[in-house]
């Protein structure tokens, strides 16, 4: 099958590096050698040569966190932060638990009890 933009494809471990998932092209091939990196809801099969596509759904642990994201550009070669950033999309940026919402249910609570103290 042949990509619609005309690229073959790009290493999944050097396309994961180049986008800094990972500190080392190694770390990148370790994790798909441990099974923990999925294609499509496909688990990539310890092939850190999987040809990683444009379009290609990745999803793979990353500390306490499980990280969605689209391929949108393959990597010419690891560059600055912003630079990584343009190669992928990040699909569960939407899925994180608010934290404003924490603080807002806790800050009308915290100003009467701030209140009672300070109106003496």
């Amino acid at each position: 099958m042949s990509d619609p933009s005309g690229a073959a494809g790009q290493r999944i471990d050097k396309w994961l590096w180049c986008a800094r998932f990972f500190k080392s092209r190694a770390l990148a091939a370790k994790a798909c050698h441990e099974g923990r990196i999925r294609v499509a809801g496909q688990q990539v099969l310890a092939k850190a040569h999987y040809a990683v596509k444009i379009g290609d759904v990745l999803t793979f642990p990353l500390g306490p966190n499980i990280r969605v994201v689209r391929v949108v550009a393959l990597a010419m070669r690891r560059g600055p932060p912003a630079e990584a950033r343009a190669l992928y999309d990040d699909l569960a940026a939407g899925s994180k638990p608010p934290t404003s919402t924490v603080a807002t249910q806790d800050s009308p609570q915290r100003a009467a009890a701030d209140h009672g103290k300070t109106g003496e």
